[in-house]
């Protein structure tokens, strides 16, 4: 789980920034944000996903096998009949993505600070010194 305190910046490690990059990947599609939206409703086969979104069986099991792979859906099959497949919402997986998505998110996070360089590097208390152009320092004549 990403670990961010709001007491000071904490730069995510590599596999936090890797986690995060490859969930926005995952989600960043549109249709498989309305499987899961129509998958937070509950249990659903492939059948009711593709009717409720007008897409073929092959492009959502397509979409399917992505966010099964990422961990978020899990798909159990029918136990009297192993044709039937149904999909649903990992929990615990949605709850970890909660967790951190909020916890790197989190606008209690964004902390006040001044550049180390450049015009605005000077604290703001302090007064900026003026900067006079003196001829030919800056090549001209």
């Amino acid at each position: 789980m990403l670990n961010y305190s709001t007491d000071n910046a904490t730069i995510p490690t590599t596999a936090d920034a890797q986690y995060l990059a490859r969930m926005l990947k995952v989600l960043a599609d549109p249709r498989r944000l309305a499987i899961l939206e129509l998958l937070m409703q509950g249990v659903q086969c492939n059948c009711e996903l593709g009717n409720a979104l007008g897409m073929p069986a092959n492009l959502i099991s397509h979409h399917l096998g992505v966010l099964r792979k990422a961990g978020l859906v899990v798909m159990e099959r029918d136990t009297a009949d192993a044709r039937w497949v149904y999909y649903s919402i990992d929990r615990e997986a949605l709850a970890e993505l909660n967790r951190q998505f909020g916890s790197f998110f989190d606008p209690a996070r964004i902390q006040k600070r001044h550049p180390a360089c450049g015009p605005r590097s000077a604290p703001p208390n302090l007064a900026k010194p003026e900067l006079k152009r003196q001829e030919g320092e800056w090549g001209e004549r």
